[in-house]
């Protein structure tokens, strides 16, 4: 939430009570339009996204592993 309020520079409390409303009145309008072949993009694309992170994690552990040795 603190990045993505960040990003658009408003307030983690506006970003919060938009989740507070999405999750009390159901899907969006664009979300329940979705075809199965988008949200299948989507899906693989925040997949994606989340395997780029964790390498990330795991190249700068390593670095700093590989430091640490003597």
């Amino acid at each position: 939430m603190a990045e993505i309020a960040g990003e658009y520079g408003i307030g983690q409390s506006t970003v919060n009570r938009w989740i507070k409303r999405i999750n009390e009145n159901g899907p969006t309008r664009e979300k329940a339009n979705r075809s199965p072949e988008e949200q299948e993009l989507l899906d693989i694309r925040h997949e994606s996204k989340q395997l780029k992170m964790e390498n990330d994690i795991l190249k700068q552990a390593a670095l700093m592993f590989a430091q640490k040795q003597p």
